[in-house]
């Protein structure tokens, strides 16, 4: 991403706060970068090319590169200073500057005092970092002064503290150490099957065991990260209502420390959005429920947070009906939740605007208004390059094909597979998925007897039963069963029906 599309973005993203506590400040100023502040402003969602027009028309020689980086730097700046009134991590870490600052300018009684101030305040929010560099900044200035006034039991139980929030974050790291060890493995490997793989589970959930029977005191991190290791291990060993006993647990957790979260409470909705992200991996839609309620309870008066709750809401709501083929029930959904949603879809995330369009993109797919589903697709194709680094880019260009192939428009298939195909060599990484879809579509002309349909698909069948249980290739599986689509074009059964039809011989959990 430039830095001009960095802004751009920057600006459209901006909350009704910020965006008066920017306006408010740059009101009158007379300046190249206040101009560009409101064109960009005005002009939401417009390319570059566009924004640097309107500003040399309005700014002649003057630098458009010099105002970008200006002002970027600025909303910046002026953003953190509001993110200390709603974050107290940001306060704190700001109090820890200040603190540097007055140590420099000969003011340690000042200093001493707000390094106190920010260590209470730190130990009160659990904050185990900022007590850390807090708590060792006074013991280096306390050396630097000789101890002025500090008698040696002061002195060690200060250490004591300092000592104690170090064995807190090491065991923190630990543990998350094994929750990340966890999850890698059942993305890339899945369940354990052989001995040697369950020995290495066991072997993880034993360290990790070991680790929170050491740490007598409450934690809200290590318990949070406790009941996310519990989930994914039980996950993992195929006891899924445990597990959700486990996602419960930690819900539960957060409720119960709402002084500790943050205005908005962006990392508790994080907390949600992991979860249910697991349990749609899972197939577990009743478990889903439950924490779409949840989210549902945390609409506040950040803008941008409630549009992101939003969309979240909507896309669990919708992912049960169209894992089941109900695109009808879909597209009636998406009629009475998404206009407020795509009105403020600008202050949604690149990957969340992605996944929005994908999925509203799919609706249209299952209903076979294919024109219609491609002009969605194409406003993520087509735009800021950006969206080319996300992991789920490229099953939107999959999905893509299929449209092309349902299009009938075999040229563009040919130039798409082509581009696909270049991309995996040079990420050196492909899923079976993508090679046979770019295989299928480029071979149009399928068998006209039924016969030779039947045979056709007797020899992918098991070769795709493979596929769908490769815990690798349930990522891409997870947003579209491009494996079903392929056996309704062989099979000639509507796409819709036979979704429904296996998703009713295989009921979800």
């Amino acid at each position: 991403m430039t830095k001009s599309e960095s802004l751009i973005y920057l600006i459209n993203s901006l909350t009704k706060a910020e965006k008066k506590s920017i306006s408010s400040a740059l009101m009158n100023s007379n300046s190249n970068y206040e101009k560009l502040y409101f064109i960009i402003a005005k002009n939401k969602n417009s390319s570059v090319d566009i924004i640097s027009d309107k500003y040399y028309n309005l700014c002649k020689k003057t630098s458009f590169e010099t105002s970008v980086i200006y002002l970027h730097k600025y909303i910046l700046n002026s953003i953190l200073e509001l993110r200390k009134h709603q974050d107290v991590s940001f306060l704190l870490f700001d109090n820890i500057a200040k603190a540097r600052i007055l140590f420099e300018k000969s003011l340690y009684k000042e200093c001493f005092k707000l390094l106190k101030k920010t260590k209470t305040k730190a130990l009160e929010q659990e904050n185990q970092y900022a007590f850390l560099i807090s708590s060792r900044l006074e013991l280096d200035y306390l050396l630097s002064l000789n101890y002025p006034e500090i008698d040696e039991k002061t002195l060690l139980r200060k250490q004591f503290k300092l000592n104690d929030a170090l064995l807190t974050i090491q065991k923190t790291n630990k543990l998350s150490s094994l929750l990340e060890l966890l999850k890698h493995r059942m993305v890339y490997s899945g369940k354990a099957k052989t001995e040697s793989q369950k020995n290495q589970l066991n072997d993880l959930v034993m360290t990790e065991m070991s680790i929170i029977n050491s740490f007598a005191k409450e934690n809200v991190e290590i318990d949070k990260i406790h009941q996310l290791f519990q989930a994914n291990y039980l996950i993992d060993v195929g006891d899924f209502e445990s597990a959700q006993r486990s996602f419960y647990g930690l819900n539960e957790l957060m409720e119960k420390n709402k002084h500790l979260w943050s205005d908005p409470p962006i990392y508790y909705l994080f907390t949600l959005e992991g979860i249910l992200d697991t349990l749609r991996s899972q197939r577990n839609y009743n478990g889903m429920e439950y924490f779409v309620k949840q989210l549902k309870k945390l609409q506040g008066s950040f803008q941008y947070f409630n549009s992101r709750i939003e969309c979240t809401i909507f896309l669990y709501e919708l992912i049960p009906l169209l894992d089941n083929g109900d695109f009808k029930s879909s597209f009636e959904l998406m009629k009475s939740s998404t206009d407020n949603l795509l009105k403020n879809e600008h202050l949604l995330s690149l990957s969340q605007k992605a996944e929005l369009k994908l999925h509203i993109s799919l609706i249209y797919f299952g209903l076979r208004e294919f024109k219609m589903a491609q002009k969605i697709l194409n406003k993520i194709i087509f735009a800021s390059k950006d969206y080319s680094q996300l992991p789920l880019y490229r099953t939107i260009r999959l999905v893509n094909l299929l449209i092309l192939y349902e299009l009938k428009d075999f040229d563009f298939i040919k130039y798409e597979s082509r581009t696909l195909n270049r991309e995996i060599q040079i990420a050196k990484k492909s899923y079976k998925i993508e090679r046979e879809i770019i295989k299928f579509v480029n071979k149009h002309n399928l068998p006209y007897l039924s016969s030779k349909r039947s045979r056709l698909w007797t020899k992918k069948e098991e070769k795709f039963k493979l596929i769908s249980k490769d815990t690798y290739e349930k990522q891409t599986l997870k947003y579209f069963d491009f494996l079903v689509w392929i056996e309704s074009k062989i099979m000639r059964v509507k796409f819709s029906e036979l979704i429904t039809k296996k998703r009713n011989s295989n009921p979800p959990i």
